[in-house]
């Protein structure tokens, strides 16, 4: 049998952001030389890592098996723009960790965006990139809300933050774009923080994908959601995170908050120029709950409308964000529900009608419908309901 090709190996490794002593170690290799040894003789052509070890490498770095038997490093495929600004240099391990879930997104969308044509279902969605950033926020807030149908008073009157995150998605579901609730790459050991990535947009006029990083508090999902949205409407594709520096950041923050929250309602919260710290952060707390919206958001727009520095706003949400990770640690200690509800809303509606039709028109395998909703194709029937 031909045996794999030691410079993949290494390259996978280094692009899953382990080192040689962290793969060994996950990899449960043990030698009397030592096991990252082992690694690095894989990597020099030594030795070579047995068939059943080999799926095991796989599997640790997120890569096909066929990848390790090519000669040179497969063609990146275009995942969009980096409207990111990280204040601090991100580990190896969480760049590796979006790499691998922007990449896992974007296989899910051509499966999906094939399944639509081959099904002779897929639709041109004339919204997507029909605005730029040069328009009037108040102009392009209301092409939007028109076109997917959104009342603001509507949310306000759900009855929490996550059913007014569901009226959103709902909403914005039926305008043919779906959404997906995801955070890490299966399992809480790979989550990744909101400081990372906060949402990806993919602008495709025939299968638009938003995903939310469900870190994130519910508050947050449905301002996040509604800014990528906005990406969608621009026919921007990329990845973003709460930090507003590129042009294209604050004028997507701009449209979602106005969605929220009018300047009549603002100017009603009493926020004033040269606030202090500690009395925006109360008042913000206190509007948070009563229109089911993100903390962050109230502050944003205090930001945007200048009556905080850029500085102070990173401050507030810095100060909510880790609020939420307190809240957070106390609600995962009270134990989570059952495993299919929780991933059929992670999932999506929409999502899951789609590749129940697919499969039903013979367009779409068990698995790649797996692939499509994050499950083993054994769990597809139960998923979708077959």
């Amino acid at each position: 049998m031909t045996n794999p090709n030691p410079q993949m190996l290494r390259w996978a490794r280094e692009k899953a952001g382990l080192s040689q002593e962290e793969a060994a170690q996950k990899l449960a290799l043990r030698s009397k030389t030592g096991a990252s040894m082992m690694i690095d003789n894989f990597e020099k052509g030594v030795a070579f890592p047995t068939p059943k070890k080999l799926i095991e490498i796989a599997k640790l770095y997120r890569r096909p098996l066929i990848t390790f038997y090519l000669q040179t490093p497969p063609a990146e495929a275009p995942k969009g723009e980096d409207f990111r600004t990280l204040p601090d240099a991100p580990s190896p391990k969480e760049n590796a960790n979006l790499d691998a879930l922007i990449r896992d997104v974007y296989v899910r969308q051509n499966i999906v965006r094939e399944a639509l044509f081959d099904a002779e279902t897929a639709v041109n969605l004339d919204f997507v990139g029909s605005i730029n950033n040069q328009e009037n926020p108040t102009e392009v807030v209301r092409k939007v809300t028109s076109k997917c149908n959104i009342s603001v008073n509507e949310y306000r009157s759900t009855a929490d933050a996550h059913e007014a995150f569901n009226y959103l998605r709902k909403k914005i579901e039926s305008c043919g774009i779906y959404v997906l609730l995801i955070g890490n790459l299966g399992s809480h050991h790979s989550n990744i923080p909101v400081e990372i990535f906060r949402g990806i947009a993919i602008s495709d006029k025939y299968a638009p994908f938003i995903v939310v990083n469900d870190n994130d508090s519910k508050y947050a999902w449905s301002f996040t959601l509604l800014h990528e949205l906005a990406h969608i409407f621009l026919g921007k594709s990329g990845v973003s995170n709460i930090r507003t520096d590129s042009n294209v950041e604050k004028f997507c923050n701009d449209v979602a908050s106005q969605i929220l929250l009018n300047d009549s309602d603002f100017n009603s919260f009493g926020i004033t120029e040269d606030i202090e710290i500690d009395k925006i952060i109360e008042v913000a707390s206190a509007k948070s709950s009563e229109f089911n919206l993100s903390a962050t958001m109230i502050t944003y727009r205090a930001y945007s409308n200048g009556l905080i520095t850029l500085d102070q706003w990173f401050q507030t949400a810095a100060h909510f964000r880790k609020a939420w990770h307190e809240s957070k640690k106390v609600q995962e200690s009270k134990g989570g529900g059952s495993y299919y509800i929780t991933k059929k809303h992670k999932t999506g509606a929409a999502l899951i009608n789609t590749v129940k039709r697919s499969i039903l028109d013979g367009v779409m395998t068990q698995t790649k419908a797996g692939k499509v909703l994050g499950v083993k194709p054994g769990n597809v029937a139960e998923m979708v309901g077959l």
